[in-house]
């Protein structure tokens, strides 16, 4: 266990107040091209492939990307990644995913996806990627990043997944000639994720720096993503997540969609069945951090009924955390953490996209 008090606040306070960077080798991106990427990859994806962005005359282009999963036929993930699309047609598509869960998904490709249609290449080496997040990092971005050429108002208009692009005046994959700005749903403070040729990155990263945003820490950005009640993978989601257990579906499934792997899973589920588990915040009352792995237990259960999955120590908010629950536990209730005996914790739905469920 770990005491919240070890979590360091200025970056965590610049995310809320003003703005704070962070490099992102978490990350990892593919490029899918050939004759038929979007055909081979509907099938696979529990989202549609988003239509490709629009150019625009000032040489950058506008687009909204979209949150999917690749399922196994039994319904299990395989990843969770963000899928965007150039407006030119030979540039493919670049998924934007977790880089733990990169080889599984290139093994998954080369297993249903035929290259004579679709190849995938791996330019996470070449490229960068950054998180910049709070309530003044539309204007630093639109100043330092963007050259002016995109206004303030607009990048803090923009939705999760949309995104804008400042072309550097070369030709490549969407991602690597010039500036990608993603907007972001990851933390509870406004972000938004950059990607680019890799010094490039690099470059911007100084600079925004030098324009005033602070360094964000890991356990920081980890505070901002438990508030926001968002799963990550290689916590909440892994190789045995089905997307409603983690409550993922109303963002990475499209109910109305065709035919992917997986699908029969998916809607056997929300027509005739339910999942077992259900992930849910915890409001911790110990003073110290569980660690993941910690089981819950309820009140007369004589076996854990769920366990923690992630952990942070919130400034404003004490020590939260994330884990999954049994469904038949009365949520809001309280539990018993790591032990019939434990500590108690309120545990609480995650809710609506952007509240704040740890505000009892």
């Amino acid at each position: 266990m770990s005491s919240p008090a070890a979590t360091g606040t200025a970056g965590y306070r610049a995310a809320l107040e003003g703005a704070a960077v962070e490099p992102r080798p978490d990350r990892a991106r593919l490029v899918v091209t050939g004759r038929d990427p979007v055909g081979m990859l509907q099938g696979l994806f529990s989202n549609r492939v988003p239509e490709p962005g629009v150019p625009v005359e000032d040489g950058s282009a506008r687009g909204r990307g979209l949150y999917s999963a690749v399922l196994t036929p039994k319904g299990r993930m395989v990843a969770d990644l963000r899928v965007l699309r150039s407006p030119r047609p030979e540039d493919g598509l670049l998924l934007d995913l977790p880089a733990a869960a990169r080889a599984g998904l290139l093994a998954h490709f080369a297993q249903y996806v035929p290259p004579r249609f679709a190849r995938t290449t791996d330019v996470s080496e070449r490229t960068a990627a950054l998180t910049l997040a709070g309530p003044h990092a539309a204007a630093l971005l639109t100043r330092e990043a963007l050259g002016l050429r995109v206004d303030e108002h607009e990048l803090a208009a923009l939705a999760e997944h949309e995104w804008v692009w400042v072309d550097a005046g070369e030709a490549g994959p969407l991602g690597e000639a010039g500036v990608l700005v993603v907007r972001s749903g990851e933390l509870v403070a406004p972000s938004y994720d950059l990607i680019g040729e890799s010094r490039t990155v690099r470059a911007l990263h100084d600079r925004l720096l030098e324009a005033g945003a602070l360094p964000l820490e890991p356990a920081e950005r980890e505070a901002l993503r438990v508030e926001a009640g968002r799963p990550a993978w290689g916590a909440e989601l892994d190789e045995q997540t089905l997307p409603p257990e983690a409550g993922i579906e109303a963002r990475a499934i499209d109910q109305g969609k065709g035919c992917y792997t997986g699908q029969e899973v998916i809607v056997r589920i929300r027509d005739r069945g339910h999942v077992n588990r259900h992930l849910r915040g915890l409001k911790l009352r110990a003073a110290t951090l569980p660690a993941p792995g910690a089981e819950l237990w309820a009140p007369g259960r004589d076996r854990p009924v769920g366990t923690v999955t992630s952990a942070a120590a919130s400034p404003r908010a004490g020590g939260l955390a994330l884990g999954y629950v049994r469904h038949e536990v009365t949520v809001p209730g309280e539990l018993r953490v790591g032990g019939r005996d434990g500590p108690t914790a309120a545990v609480l739905p995650l809710g609506a996209e952007g509240q704040e469920w740890w505000r009892e």
